[in-house]
């Protein structure tokens, strides 16, 4: 699904408005609150979940070359962050649903149990 199409859908706010995410894709959606599970285990293209807000996100999100990170609970990244997140051209959202809520969603709209 394209990540603009989703951030509609699901009502996400994109907080890195200089990152053009015309054209980009989600494959699937990992959530996770541990930085080393997410570098074990999210994939590339995966839209990464969570409630951490620090500025390893964005190094774990390039890293892995995810589609982008959501805080969930309408949780706000600090101004550094959001530069951080800009300048390495990684999409960062805020959702008001808890992850519990936001999670069921992407699920549902990236295929269920035909996902990857």
């Amino acid at each position: 699904m394209l990540l603009k199409e989703l951030m509609d859908r699901v009502g996400l706010e994109l907080v890195t408005t200089g990152v053009d995410i015309q054209g980009m894709e989600v494959k699937w959606a990992y959530t996770s609150d541990l930085l080393s599970d997410v570098m074990a285990s999210a994939r590339e293209g995966d839209l990464w979940l969570t409630i951490q807000r620090h500025l390893n996100i964005v190094a774990v999100a390039k890293l892995k070359d995810l589609a982008g990170v959501v805080l969930a609970k309408g949780i706000s990244p600090s101004p550094e962050v959001a530069s951080k997140a800009e300048e390495e051209g990684i999409p960062l959202f805020i959702s008001q649903f808890p992850l519990f809520e936001l999670s069921g969603k992407l699920y549902e709209l990236l295929g269920g149990e035909d996902g990857p």
